[in-house]
Formats: C-alpha cells, structure tokens, sequence
C-alpha cells in the first residue's frame, strides 16, 4: 500500500478530471432538504417495491463483505488489510460506511435492474495503470448502455448534485439484479401488479367521488328548446341549493321526481391483486412472517438462499472483475460474503450446533464465540481444533506396562 504523500500526489478523480479546480466549488455546496447521493425513486413500482426493497437490502448490508485471501480450493484464508477492505467495512465514501453503500447498491439493483459501483478517488490514473487503491466509491443507476461502456447517474460530492457520467465497463462494476424477470422486465409479475392497483386505484375514485349520480324527472317533455332550457336551468339551481347548503339539503317541486343511481361498483380486481401479491411474494421467498419477524429458521434460511444471497453475489461477482486485477485474482485475493446464520437461529438450536461443531473439530472455540458476538477467551484450548468431550492423553507421557505378579518375567523385571 504506497504511503501518504505519493497516494496524494498521484490521485486521481474520475468525474473533475479535466474540470478547472479553481472553478469547482470546494466547501460550500447547495443545501438541500434530502439525501441528494441516494436516488429518489418517484414512480408508481415505487410504493409496490418499498417494502421489499427496505427488506431485502437492510439484510443484504447486514452480511459482512471483506476482501479476502483464498487457496487454490477457494477457501478462506485470511482478511486483506487493504483500502478495498477499508471501502466495504468502514467507509465507502464521505457519506456512506460499507453497509449504507451496499444497502444502498441493493436498493439501486431492485429498483432499476442494474446498478454500477463505481470508483471515484484512487490512487492512480486508472486509464494509465492497471492496479490502483480504492480511496472511495459511488454507486447509481445505468441510464444508457453503450458497447463498452455506461452512463451512469451518480453523485458527485465536489457540486453536491447528481450528475451523468460515462465509464467504462471494466472500470465500473456493473451487476444485475437476478430477480429481473420478476420485479423488472414490461411483462413481470410486479408490473402485473401495478396496473392492476392503477385500475382499482381508478375504481376507488369514481367510487368515492362527491358526484351524486342523480336523474331528475320534470313533469313536461324536453322535445323543444324551451322545455330544455327550461331543464338545465332547473338543475342549475337544484345544484347551487346544494353546494350553498351547510348540511347538503334541496327541495323540488311536488310534480318532479329524483333518482338515484349510485351504487357500490362490484368488481374482482381486489382479488386479483391479492392473488398477484401472494404470487410476487412466493416468487421472491418473502412471507408475512419475515416482515414481522415471527419466521422460523427454515423460512429464514430459505428467504436468504433465493432473495438475499443471489442478489449479493451479482454486486461481489461484479466488484470481484472490475476492482480486482488478473494478477490479483492469480495471487489469491477476492471478495466474500460471510452470512452469520448462528444469529438466525434459537438457543436451543445454537446450543446442539456448537456441539456438533466442536465434537467433530469443525470449529474451535473461540470462533464459535466470534459467531455469538463474544470476545475470546485467552486460554490456549479455546484455539485447539480437537473434541473435548473425549479425554486427551498427557503430552510426553508413555503408557505403563502392565504388571502380572504371577509370572517370572514380571518379578525379574522388577528385581
């Protein structure tokens, strides 16, 4: 890792390069009254996805992401102390730490199909030199897609707006949201969804509209014009009668009668929203019982293997190829996810898993302590990968023969 003084002489900013920074503001930007780096989404898929996007990415952030050393099997090693690493669990730029980033890459991907991750501060010039630190990072939406490179709407801290930029792709780490067919693309199961709740939406409002809906009957004809006259006329002021009423109350005359016609309007787009709601949460692995929190430890490992962890491992897969070089790739280093599945599980439950882990020399002591969130303990057999509930052998200790009094070889031996 290069040293302080050469990180800020050779730095290098994607988005003010080739920007005059005498011109560029510096400390003062515009204030505004919301979170400007984070995209508002304003459409109507909006209010449908805010739930499942609030969910899936609070426990997608919530799973710790570290850049890591791996063997040739693909196993873990050791953590790389690294600005990558800094990046993913501290903090990944002025505003954000790790897990606002990822919640907020998560909430990206669900709501657009696709997010970018893209470096802004390093400390090389990336167009000259392939390897580079990471010094902090942006995420946005992708709003044109060329052959070899993106536009990306993202944020820029120097103007405190949002603004449009074009990366390359082997700059930016571009990932995709696995459950595009089903939250994303013109014919899914959520767009389905959205013009069914548009039409009820329409239903409701005639239906709850301050018109009255009457027919007036006049004891007279209408088939010249002044007997017509004569009828808008009369409504004109049955209406006026109305609206300048304090508790809504009209007369009319004895001969003339009033109809009413409003009527509850009966329809089955309620039912079908409910069906296409229990399908869209079905398809997602979402239930009642994980919004509320009363799902069980089958549910929960099911919400994460088909909702959370297919979603998080598009955005590490992507940051694996575009922030990490070939050689880099050779020499062992990549980006993992670590679930904490110990939390999601009762005591009772937890207890027999420590068992079992420790009985068969899976885990030690002291990482299953780690999983628990308690410190370690300092005695050394808290470190031993071995099963305590079998006795050890003394080190260096030799197993005595057995003595038999009543042979010669045993009484020479002891003479």
């Amino acid at each position: 890792m290069p040293g302080f003084r050469s990180r800020v002489i050779t730095a290098y900013n994607v988005l003010t390069n080739g920007r005059d920074d005498k011109l560029s503001p510096r400390d003062t930007v515009p204030s505004h009254n919301e979170v400007v780096y984070r995209k508002a989404w304003v459409d109507n898929a909006a209010a449908v996805l805010a739930p499942i996007q609030t969910r899936v990415a609070m426990d997608a952030a919530n799973i710790p992401i570290r850049h890591v050393r791996i063997d040739e099997f693909d196993r873990y090693l050791n953590t790389i102390d690294s600005e990558l690493n800094d990046r993913l669990k501290i903090d990944a730029n002025i505003d954000q730490t790790g897990k606002a980033f990822i919640q907020d890459a998560v909430q990206t991907m669900l709501s657009s199909g696709s997010c970018a991750a893209v470096p802004i501060n390093v400390s090389y010039n990336p167009y000259d030199k392939t390897s580079y630190d990471i010094l902090d990072m942006r995420v946005g939406p992708i709003v044109d897609w060329f052959n070899r490179s993106v536009r990306v709407d993202i944020y820029d801290e120097e103007i405190g707006e949002r603004r449009q930029q074009i990366f390359p792709k082997v700059y930016a780490a571009v990932a995709y949201n696995p459950l595009y067919a089903i939250m994303n693309a013109p014919n899914s199961t959520l767009r389905r969804l959205i013009d069914k709740l548009a039409l009820l939406d329409i239903a409701d409002s005639k239906l709850n509209s301050p018109k009255l809906d009457l027919i007036l009957q006049l004891p007279y004809t209408l088939k010249s014009e002044s007997r017509l006259a004569e009828a808008k006329r009369r409504i004109e002021v049955l209406t006026e009668q109305l609206l300048d009423s304090r508790y809504g109350i009209a007369y009319v005359d004895a001969t003339e009668k009033i109809h009413q016609l409003n009527r509850p309007v009966l329809n089955n787009l309620m039912d079908e929203v409910n069906v296409l709601s229990a399908s869209l949460y079905n398809q997602l692995g979402l239930t009642q019982s994980v919004f509320d929190g009363t799902a069980d430890q089958q549910t929960i490992i099911a919400y994460l293997n088909r909702s959370v962890l297919p979603i998080l491992n598009s955005l590490i897969d992507s940051m694996i190829r575009s922030f990490l070089t070939r050689t880099a790739r050779k020499q062992g280093q990549s980006i993992m996810a670590f679930p904490e599945i110990f939390k999601m599980a009762p005591l009772s439950d937890i207890a027999d898993a420590a068992d079992k882990f420790t009985r068969n020399e899976i885990l030690t002591g002291n990482e299953l302590r780690q999983f628990l969130g308690v410190q370690p303990s300092s005695d050394p057999k808290a470190d031993e990968l071995r099963n305590k509930n079998i006795a050890q052998p003394a080190e260096n200790q030799s197993n005595p023969p057995i003595k038999n009094k009543n042979t010669k070889e045993v009484a020479n031996a002891e003479k």
